[in-house]
């Protein structure tokens, strides 16, 4: 723990393993940020870094501190101002250099946060960098750096971004559909519009006013209660689809003309298809709470699949160690090799609705192959000690003669159904996932699951 002012800073409660988050002000606050700005400039050790935050009104202060840190140690500062996180992304690969993105993704509004690259878009995680950024925050909250500021710019890369994100999809393929976008709020308000722009479709955005504070609901659309709005929406202007964006607008899902969701891994199953037409034999990842069907499908198509572990920085090493082209998650996170091996919720949105409008059918008829169980969706527990409890319900199942595999959390895969059981990387809970062949019996396995859970606190 280190004093920084008034604030108590526990490193260990905000560096996760895949990225920085807290609550403001009482776990992040300038100071904090500052220490972590020279620390991150630091470990990269480079001349330029660039910079974005999401619409959440502690952004503005603490992207500051952030960058007047980074100054402080004698590298340069390149501002994006406001961007989705795929776009500052896309600025790190364009612009060849490191980044770091200020954003909660997901969280709720006292949350902030930042998700860091190097150059090229690489990722930053606990195993590739993060806990050497940790080690030498506790260096700069000791002693702060106060060298001549190195310079500071903005930059405005918007329109090379829409052109990046236009080059994923044959333009002349797209005909009128009816669109509509909930952006919660969020980042996606800012960056549809102008992606959507020059296209052929009827675009309708709900909630596009930036504010950070979700007036509205959660801009966390895995979870359903956050996707009533649109699904009613999608029904009352019979539109050809729905987008549902989360708050940094990097991960998306997808409701059909029924106003029913698309799972994320039916999305990872389509898009996976799609890329492996154009790349024949190609290297396809999904994780590990993906439905089997993603699998199936990347063999059927003649490819390689690949399983990982739930994350975005482990998913893009696993990406750029074995040149995948493509690979999804269950979450709503879809990653491309050619998008500097970053996920992107806008680009994926684009290759759908290509895909959609060159099979000439509708969205539910158009997936329908891709959806052969039943999933229950991800089911969250707060938990006292999430991995005390994973831990134990290891033992059950090895207990019971049960074969476990440890990749992330605890899966066990009992043939005809199987479950995860594993700690969130970002807030203390248990998150379960359950898939079946069909939907009596995934209702079944997981109350039979929820009750190994419950047991497993009280031991």
């Amino acid at each position: 723990m280190w004093r920084v002012g008034s604030l108590l800073v526990n490193t260990a409660a905000i560096f996760k393993a895949y990225d920085i988050r807290g609550t403001y002000p009482d776990q992040l606050d300038e100071a904090a940020l500052r220490a972590i700005g020279s620390a991150f400039a630091t470990f990269v050790a480079c001349d330029e870094i660039v910079i974005a935050r999401d619409m959440r009104p502690s952004g503005v202060s603490l992207s500051k501190a952030f960058a007047d840190g980074a100054r402080a140690v004698g590298v340069s500062v390149v501002d994006l101002g406001l961007a989705s996180t795929d776009f500052l992304y896309f600025a790190a690969g364009h612009l060849g250099v490191p980044g770091a993105m200020f954003t909660a993704s997901h969280n709720p509004a006292q949350y902030n946060g930042i998700k860091m690259c190097l150059a090229g878009a690489k990722p930053i995680g606990s195993e590739t960098g993060l806990a050497e950024i940790e080690s030498l925050t506790h260096k700069f909250l000791d002693t702060p750096a106060n060298a001549e500021p190195a310079h500071y710019r903005e930059l405005d890369l918007s329109a090379q971004w829409v052109h990046h994100v236009h080059s994923f999809v044959r333009v002349d393929k797209l005909r009128p559909l009816k669109v509509v976008a909930d952006t919660a709020n969020g980042m996606g308000g800012l960056i549809a519009p102008w992606v959507f722009e020059d296209l052929p479709f009827e675009l309708e955005i709900m909630y596009g006013e930036l504010d950070g504070t979700f007036p509205n609901h959660p801009a966390d659309p895995i979870q359903p209660e956050n996707l009533k709005d649109l699904q009613e929406r999608v029904k009352q202007s019979e539109a050809a689809i729905g987008l549902a964006f989360d708050g940094d607008a990097d991960r998306v899902f997808l409701i059909d003309e029924k106003s029913q969701p698309i799972s994320g891994s039916t999305t990872t199953a389509v898009v996976a298809a799609a890329m492996l037409e154009r790349h024949p034999g190609a290297t396809v990842l999904y994780n590990l709470i993906c439905s089997k069907a993603v699998p199936e499908v990347i063999v059927e198509c003649g490819g390689v699949a690949i399983r990982t572990r739930v994350g975005h920085s482990y998913i893009k090493q696993t990406m750029a160690e074995t040149g995948a082209v493509f690979g999804g998650e269950h979450s709503g996170h879809y990653y491309f090799r050619d998008n500097y091996g970053a996920d992107s919720g806008i680009i994926t949105a684009l290759v759908f609705l290509e895909l959609l409008c060159d099979s000439g059918l509708s969205a539910s008829e158009f997936v329908k192959p891709f959806q052969r169980y039943a999933a229950s969706g991800e089911i969250n527990t707060q938990v006292g000690d999430p991995a005390a409890t994973v831990a134990t319900l290891v033992k059950t199942a090895e207990a019971d003669g049960t074969s476990v595999d440890l990749l992330d959390g605890l899966t066990v895969d009992h043939g005809s159904w199987w479950y995860n059981v594993r700690p969130s990387n970002t807030e203390p809970l248990l998150r379960l996932n359950v898939e079946a062949p069909t939907a009596q019996e995934c209702a079944e396995r997981v109350t039979q699951i929820v009750e190994l859970i419950s047991r497993a606190q009280e031991n």
